[in-house]
């Protein structure tokens, strides 16, 4: 691991231990170079801002985990992943999301998850005479679904274990494709 990445990997956790006893809006960057112990050059040096930082994690901790040598056969795989990341940081990831980063964190995921759902479709031969149009707002549905899914979760309303969020998921969006391939052979045929 580069040296930057070990500075970039310690501000970032400066962060989630300040965000324990505060909300993102009220970090300041002082309170987080404090708790890392490093200095605000080192700071700057590395981010722009706070904003800066929380894209920086979102992006390493959840939109890679999610894309990972992404198939069809590991996106399951994938998404148990980040529900276990989002569990052993969930306090974290509800203030974020909570106090200042719900709309950003949505877009994020939701792009990344549309991106996701849409190279899934193409690898399946039950989908390879739909046009890109109908495969793009089958990937957009998906989506809305599985972030829909990750948010509540994250926000204590579907009080669910990592495995059992993924076997949902898994298990609706199977069920989906399957009918909705179905039937848009039977109306195509």
């Amino acid at each position: 691991m580069s040296e930057s990445l070990i500075t970039k990997q310690a501000i970032s956790n400066g962060l989630k231990q300040v965000m324990k006893e505060k909300t993102f809006d009220k970090v300041r960057i002082s309170d987080i170079t404090k708790a890392c112990g490093l200095n605000r050059q080192t700071f700057y040096y590395h981010f722009q801002d706070k904003y800066e930082l929380l894209h920086w994690i979102f992006c390493n901790e959840v939109i890679v985990v999610l894309t990972k040598d992404l198939s069809l056969d590991t996106w399951s795989d994938n998404l148990y992943h980040l529900f276990c990341i989002l569990k052993e940081q969930k306090s974290f990831y509800k203030n974020a999301i909570k106090h200042s980063f719900h709309d950003e964190f949505h877009d994020y995921l939701f792009q990344i998850s549309t991106e996701m759902f849409y190279t899934i479709i193409e690898q399946m031969d039950e989908y390879k005479q739909i046009s890109e149009s109908d495969k793009l707002f089958l990937a957009k549905f998906f989506a809305n679904g599985e972030v829909g899914s990750i948010i509540s979760w994250i926000n204590d309303e579907i009080p669910k274990s990592p495995e059992e969020m993924k076997d949902i998921i898994v298990s609706l969006v199977n069920a989906c494709k399957a009918y909705a391939a179905k039937r848009y052979m039977a109306e195509h045929s």
